[in-house]
Order: structure tokens, then C-alpha cells, then sequence
């Protein structure tokens, strides 16, 4: 079985080697990285890992405040105008776009009757 790579290894892997690193000389710490196939900075990114997930957990409140219900409204509302903006800017260019091909002739259709 080949050796996993740092970023392949599992939690429970990453915290077994955390804890052993923390027991080992600092002068065989070289070779224990070496063993274990990591580095240094590896190693100390883990251990921040590990105190992070320690860290007490902020609790979501239960109902979004009035805050949040606002940003949610504001973002719909910001949304639908840029759809609608959208459009708009779409019908533009499709008028431009036949009135470049068709060109500005007048209506050959007397207004007056309807024919």
C-alpha cells in the first residue's frame, strides 16, 4: 500500500500525529515528520485546526433577525431589477439591430384609413 499524502489523510490521522508531535523531542521532531510524511508547516496547520475545533461554537439564532429578513428582501428586490434591466438593455440592441437593417423608412401605411 503506498503512503497517503498529507492532504489524504483522515481527522482522526491528522490528530493522532498532532498529539504525538507534541510528545517528541525537538530534535527528533525532523525525523518524525519525515516517518509520517509531512511538513513542518503542515504539522502546525493541523494544530490550529485542532484549536479552532475546540473553540465554543456560536449558537445561530433560531429566528433571523430583522437585519437578515431586510438583506434577504433587498437582495430579491436587487434581483428582479437586474433581470429587468436586463431586458431592457436586450430590447435596446434588438431596436437598434432592425433599424439597421430595415433602415429609418418611413411607414408605407396611410395612417389616416389604416391601409
Amino acid at each position: 500500500m503506498s503512503p497517503k499524502r498529507p492532504q489524504d489523510k483522515f481527522a482522526e490521522e491528522k490528530l493522532k500525529i498532532v498529539i504525538e508531535a507534541e510528545t517528541i523531542a525537538e530534535d527528533q521532531l525532523g525525523a518524525f515528520l519525515r516517518r509520517n510524511g509531512i511538513h513542518e508547516a503542515q504539522l502546525r496547520e493541523w494544530r490550529g485546526m485542532m484549536l479552532s475545533g475546540l473553540q465554543k461554537p456560536v449558537k445561530p439564532s433560531s429566528k433571523p433577525s430583522e437585519e437578515t429578513r431586510r438583506i434577504n428582501v433587498l437582495e430579491k428586490e436587487l434581483l428582479r431589477k437586474d433581470k429587468a434591466l436586463a431586458e431592457a438593455a436586450a430590447i435596446l440592441i434588438l431596436k437598434k439591430k432592425v433599424q439597421s437593417i430595415w433602415g429609418d423608412e418611413d411607414d408605407p401605411t396611410d395612417k389616416k384609413n389604416g391601409r
